[in-house]
């Protein structure tokens, strides 16, 4: 059995095959044109395993590998670069390096989605992209009318329709570049909105609504388009054996230092999946908003981020809250059955548990 390792860049990939004993049986750069990795690739045995790193245009080359008949298996850049240890970094070193890794039975795979799966992605994905971008100028617009002690009364939303009325009687008060910069951006927002609806319209005609959407709809501050997006981005709940390993990879987990019997918890972790983080952060949020809700108040997420928002504020109570939707959605998918409530959790006294 031959084992391929694949050092990807923006231009060219270099290869160097290994036979089971170790030894090398080539060492090839393949300049990168469409079809140039699949014709390289096809003088291999079907199904002849390529370690290939997660780079940024890996999504191409996989699909050459898998062209070809061989089998693509996507690494873990970092920890492969760990496992290597090379004191010196060259093209050829890394392909090595992962060749050896392969060949070993040690190399750091990550879970490769087919690439029906890939193409869905970019739909939640751009959107998530366009969501950040739109929230970007509404903060622009709240900063101009800052700048000269602009600010509605009676108008929670400035960008609803009553907040919309307000903000252009504010506009004839601003000086007039300043004015015009603002409507640009309000012409901008609309196009952004557009946009937005554009590709949630084709979420909706594209990606089927599966069963584990449905259950991951039923977690609180979860509705169609974060159900989309965890379902996309989870995969296979396969891939993790712990609710705490699915957490890790959301990136919902601080991190934790601890030494001479003190432990210190820091931020949530930043080496993780961050479209799956940002959908729990956005669940979290969510609840932030009706926690103090009738019909919220005896929910377990609603008490957890209330709770800890008084102790540690609120970005430390998201966090918390982020933790538990993604361990819960880990069990959702296990066992197939809708959220329910923790049964460690008890209502507030004088609230009944529903």
């Amino acid at each position: 059995m031959l084992s391929i390792g694949c050092d990807a860049h923006k231009r060219y990939s270099q290869f160097e095959v290994q036979d089971q004993h170790g030894h090398v049986h080539g060492q090839t750069r393949v300049n990168h044109q469409r079809g140039a990795i699949q014709e390289y690739l096809s003088g291999f045995p079907e199904g002849t395993p390529v370690a290939l790193e997660s780079v940024g245009n890996w999504y191409w080359i996989a699909d050459e590998i898998e062209a070809a008949g061989c089998l693509p298996l996507l690494t873990h850049a970092a920890k492969a670069k760990v496992m290597m240890g090379h004191v010196n970094k060259t093209d050829k070193l890394d392909a090595a390096g992962l060749a050896t890794l392969l060949r070993n039975g040690t190399l750091p795979a990550v879970w490769l989605p087919p690439g029906s799966v890939r193409d869905e992605r970019e739909l939640p994905r751009t959107r998530m992209a366009l969501s950040g971008m739109r929230t970007a100028i509404k903060n622009r617009i709240h900063a101009t009318l800052a700048k000269y002690a602009l600010s509605p009364t009676g108008v929670t939303d400035l960008f609803s329709k009553k907040g919309c009325i307000w903000l252009e009687g504010a506009l004839k008060a601003l000086p007039s570049n300043t004015s015009k910069c603002v409507k640009q951006e309000l012409e901008l927002l609309d196009s952004f909105n557009s946009q937005i609806q554009a590709l949630e319209s084709r979420m909706r005609q594209q990606i089927q609504t599966t069963a584990n959407m449905q259950l991951l709809k039923t977690l609180p501050g979860v509705g169609d388009i974060l159900a989309t997006v965890i379902e996309r981005e989870i995969g296979s709940i396969d891939r993790f054996q712990l609710a705490e390993q699915l957490a890790g990879y959301s990136g919902t987990t601080p991190k934790v230092h601890a030494s001479g019997g003190k432990i210190h918890y820091g931020p949530m972790r930043q080496e993780a999946n961050h479209y799956l983080k940002w959908a729990f952060i956005e669940a979290g949020n969510v609840i932030a908003l009706n926690h103090a809700k009738t019909s919220w108040q005896r929910k377990h997420v609603s008490q957890l981020y209330e709770r800890i928002r008084k102790r540690k504020g609120h970005s430390v109570a998201i966090g918390a809250v982020a933790r538990h939707l993604s361990e819960a959605a880990f069990w959702i998918l296990k066992k197939q059955e809708p959220y329910q409530e923790p049964k460690s959790f008890q209502p507030r006294q004088g609230q009944a548990r529903r």
